[in-house]
This record gives C-alpha cells, structure tokens and sequence, in this order.
C-alpha cells in the first residue's frame, strides 16, 4: 500500500471530500457531528487525531468535539487512546473497524429480534401488525444467523487481496 504524505495532499479537496462523506453518513442516520469527526479521522493516515486537531481541523468548539467523539465511542466507531506520557486523549479509527461495530450492533439486532418476537406474541400473528412484526423478527433471525459467515468471507477475501498485493 503506498501513501502519500498527508502535506502532499490538496488541502482544499480533502475538506471538500470530509464533508462529502460526513453528507452521506448524516443521510444515513448519523448525526452531523459525529459524522464529520468520523469522516476527518478517516481521511488521516494516522487514523487519529486529537480533540484539538479535531476541533482545528473542522473549525468547531471543542464541545462539539467531545460530543461527537463520546457518542462514536459508544458505538464504536472510534476508540479512545493516550500516548505514553502524554495527558491528552486521541481518537482512532482502525482499518477493521467496521467488524467491531457491526459485532455491537449485532447485540442492538439480537433485542430487537426478540422485541419483535414479543409484539408478535402480543398482537397475534394472524393479524396485520402481528405479520408485520413476525416478518421483522424473521429478517432479523436471518440477519443474526449470516453475519458470522459474512465476516468469515470478509476476512478471506482480505487475506487474498493482501497475498496478492505482496507478490
């Protein structure tokens, strides 16, 4: 893999892109903020940064950095990190990171199978809510049920690009 040093690089066209991407991850759900944090980490090829450099990088307060960070911490798209002998944290995404947070959101799909189930058992599955509630918990049962194959083909089809990027 070659890399370009990040100074190399159209500043301009990076900022562009940062929120092109933060623009699509608020379409799909995230809030802005924590889009743009996660969006800013993602273009850095250390993949982490300080609040500060953060809070610099995107021209906010340092409070909505925090935020942003606190709530992709929890849902771990990011994790928190302290250098040796420094007293400020960093934030870090990593190359795999879609695995972790996929597994935690595998744990929010499980409960909402199982809520599911429950309203099915509630409202009858002979009426229309109780069908709409038992297909859910169905997808979701099949969701649940394939994401460990998926990761398992996931990580193969890694293993081989890298292989062939190394011949």
């Amino acid at each position: 893999m070659t890399t370009t040093p990040e100074h190399e690089r159209d500043a301009d066209a990076v900022r562009r892109y940062v929120e092109s991407l933060a623009l699509i991850l608020t379409q799909i759900g995230l809030a802005r903020m924590p889009s743009r944090v996660f969006a800013a980490l993602m273009v850095t090829d250390s993949g982490k940064l300080t609040a500060a450099e953060l809070a610099d990088q995107l021209q906010v307060s340092p409070a909505a950095i925090s935020g942003a960070v606190r709530y992709l911490d929890q849902v771990g798209m990011v994790a928190r990190e302290r250098e040796p002998g420094e007293r400020r944290d960093h934030y870090r995404v990593f190359d795999d990171m879609w695995y972790a947070a996929f597994l935690k959101r595998d744990r929010f799909m499980i409960m909402w199978r199982d809520a599911a189930t429950e309203g099915v058992s509630t409202l009858g599955e002979d009426t229309p809510a109780g069908h709409r509630l038992s297909v859910m918990a169905d997808f979701l049962a099949y969701v649940i049920k394939e994401i460990p194959a998926m990761f398992d083909r996931w990580h193969e089809l890694q293993k081989a690009k890298e292989a062939a990027e190394a011949r």
